[in-house]
């Protein structure tokens, strides 16, 4: 006999943006689903699209999922948000999700975990990252930019707090007493003066766009 996994699709809904079902059955241009709660629907095949195996379930890295689709990425994100794994990597991109609570996954002990390791060889986290780029600047000896963007209140000014940081505990032993790191740092409540507002999503918004240097010298430590 053959073994083969139930057809899956996720369909279209007002409530949940998409529910996955098994297809039972197929009239013509319709399919027949039962959804998880026992919930039977006929749903135009337009209004789906295919579920990967539940296996893929929480993969680290969405392009590890196949078929790929809107409803896909979401219900990965989904559920390794529900276990605070806020980091997912999307091919070359990392996605970083607000977890509106304080998870401790950017002490000076995860700095220490991600220093000089591969991709593959740990979790998905904007401080590997940012010593992606870090060591591709040392080895290549060319600059390296990175592009943090996403709607208000989505972290963009905290994620590149924690860029910085992590560069200044890696390369900032140049500086007398660790005091430049420190000034780095320090600079961001200045600028957040000048330009931060309060919306319905963030206390703190960002209306600006922000472009920040750092200049390293030949030992790959911060000059300024």
């Amino acid at each position: 006999f053959k073994l083969q996994d139930k057809r899956q699709v996720w369909v279209k809904d007002d409530e949940e943006g998409f529910k996955r079902g098994d297809v039972t059955g197929e009239e013509g241009n319709s399919l027949k689903v039962k959804y998880g709660d026992g919930g039977v629907a006929k749903v135009p095949k337009k209004d789906t699209v295919p579920a990967n195996p539940a296996k893929f379930d929480g993969v680290s890295d969405c392009s590890d999922l196949s078929p790929l689709n809107k409803a896909a990425v979401f219900h990965n994100l989904k559920v390794r948000y529900d276990e605070d794994l806020i980091h997912t990597y999307s091919g070359l991109f990392l996605v970083v999700i607000n977890p509106y609570h304080w998870i401790p996954i950017y002490t000076d002990e995860m700095v220490q975990m991600y220093r000089g390791k591969r991709r593959n060889e740990v979790h998905p986290h904007v401080f590997a990252i940012a010593d992606e780029a870090y060591r591709a600047m040392i080895q290549n000896k060319q600059n390296q930019s990175m592009l943090i963007t996403g709607e208000s209140g989505a972290g963009k000014t905290e994620n590149t707090k924690k860029v910085i940081q992590y560069l200044a505990i890696i390369a900032g032993k140049a500086s007398e007493g660790g005091t430049l790191e420190k000034q780095i740092l320090q600079a961001n409540p200045m600028m957040e003066a000048f330009g931060n507002a309060k919306t319905n999503k963030n206390d703190n918004s960002s209306r600006f766009g922000k472009f920040i240097r750092l200049q390293f010298n030949q030992g790959g430590m911060i000059a300024g």
